[in-house]
């Protein structure tokens, strides 16, 4: 017990309540206060009322009472005041708006945020204004100025800053979106496009995307719309250009752009991670050789469904295989040899003895194809979980079958870009521990969970520098 309340791991939630004596309270498993109680002043309970029972009150901080309950009440109250700054971000002006808005302390609202978005309060808020302006840029005719204002920026220096830093593009450009269908995107001066070549075309065998020399070419799915874009990297840019359709529309054109920033890793910067682990003589030799390394998304949320489901308990080259031989049975061709990534429909019209004869086991057939018809009827609404919490995301996903603490949190990370996710079993991860860490043997599940809180909060990032040096990245 006493190992896994040091782990903090929010999946021994409910497993048993931590008491502690001198303190006076209880608290869930996955309790982070600012320091660990000594052990000799800890004691477990099986539940709240037990622990009630021996005179303890409930923490403040990790609320274990709501768990038990199921009333997540500080997921709640952050999810609504997310929802508030994406409707107008503009009306909170700075920190002091937001904890007004929230009714809760500073360091309240920094915990909030992080536990529930891997974030902080500023980070969100200045990401929630690009997006509001996104939004106007594309629908309607306001002066940049008043559109810079309006989101909530004090001037329109840190607006044009804040913008290229988010969508790699320069306001007046972006707005010229929809008229075309070619885009630039200005690449950060520490940017490791060799690591992203690498990264893209790792398998060389792919269906949707290919890399020859500079330049890749990727399908995309928007909705039901399949789309082909060639992407060469000359000078600093990476310059887009759709292949098909030949006349897009506005809207699959904004899609199109979210969808390359993803797929380059551009959605976040790794600055802060970087200055984390320099700030640690054990951990700075991990970013070695990598500086700049960003953690390229899986673009279309039910591909990276696809992925969690089938990489499951097996080694990468046979996940590769088993995704080109789901591509090839359910996808169409869209030219120059590539295919659209699967369609939820499609797979939902399947039977798991439709997949037997292309080495899926029975239990991973009827894992993928049950996953698929629960988008098909909203249990697992992968789009709408879009802005969620992380801790929102992870319950709803677990509740899905065939989707266990591993596939959760590599969505959570490689689609949804949540930067504190820890995916426990993946042997890329603890083979990479092993080797960086010099241990003896590949840790454990709790040993795993002590390693990578000291990586927190950005474990995501440091999970695939770790798999980039295992080269173990699905």
């Amino acid at each position: 017990m006493i190992e896994k309340m040091l782990a903090s791991d929010p999946a021994d939630n409910g497993a048993f309540i931590v008491g502690v004596r001198t303190t006076g309270i209880y608290c869930l498993p996955s309790c982070r206060p600012p320091r660990k109680p000594n052990q000799e002043n800890v004691d477990f309970y099986a539940t709240p009322e037990e622990a009630r029972a021996a005179g303890l009150r409930a923490c403040k901080l990790c609320r274990p009472d709501d768990f038990y309950l199921g009333q997540h009440a500080g997921e709640a109250l952050i999810e609504g005041l997310v929802a508030g700054m994406a409707l107008d971000p503009g009306a909170y002006r700075n920190l002091s708006a937001l904890t007004a808005a929230a009714d809760v302390g500073s360091r309240k609202l920094h915990e909030l945020f992080r536990t529930h978005y891997h974030t902080t309060p500023a980070e969100m808020l200045a990401r929630l204004r690009v997006a509001a302006a996104r939004r106007m840029l594309l629908h309607g005719e306001r002066p940049v100025a008043e559109i810079a204002f309006e989101t909530g920026f004090e001037s329109l220096s840190a607006f044009n800053e804040n913008f290229r830093k988010y969508t790699a593009m320069n306001p007046a450009r972006y707005r010229r979106l929809p008229e075309e269908a070619a885009f630039d995107l200005a690449l950060p001066d520490d940017y490791p496009l060799d690591r992203i070549l690498a990264y893209l075309g790792r398998d060389r065998n792919s269906l949707t995307e290919r890399v020859e020399g500079q330049t890749c070419l990727i399908a995309y799915r928007v909705d039901e719309q399949a789309a082909l874009v060639r992407i060469a990297f000359v000078d600093g840019l990476a310059r887009c250009a759709l292949v098909l359709p030949e006349q897009p529309g506005p809207s699959l054109m904004e899609a199109i752009h979210g969808r390359v920033l993803a797929t380059l890793g551009l959605t976040v910067d790794p600055a802060r991670f970087e200055a984390h682990v320099i700030g640690s003589p054990e951990l700075a030799a991990l970013i070695d050789g990598q500086r700049g390394l960003r953690v390229p998304l899986l673009a279309d949320p039910f591909d990276g469904l696809v992925w969690a489901i089938v990489g499951q308990q097996i080694n990468l080259a046979f996940a590769y295989t088993l995704r080109r031989r789901l591509v090839e049975l359910v996808s169409q061709p869209l030219g120059e040899g590539l295919y659209a990534p699967p369609s939820v429909a499609a797979v939902a019209a399947l039977e798991p003895e439709d997949l037997l004869p292309l080495s899926f086991s029975r239990a991973k057939a009827s894992y993928l194809i049950g996953a698929a018809r629960s988008v098909i009827d909203g249990r697992l609404p992968l789009d709408a979980l879009a802005g969620s919490s992380a801790t929102r995301i992870e319950r709803t996903l677990l509740a899905v079958r065939g989707i266990g603490p591993w596939s959760a949190h590599y969505l959570m990370m490689r689609h949804y870009g949540f930067l504190d996710c820890v995916p426990i079993g993946d042997t890329g991860l603890t083979s990479g521990l092993k080797q960086f860490f010099a241990l003896e043997e590949r840790p454990g599940r709790t040993e795993t969970l002590a390693l990578m809180d000291r990586f927190s909060p950005y474990r995501s990032l440091a999970t695939f520098h770790l798999w980039q040096r295992h080269g173990a990245v699905a």
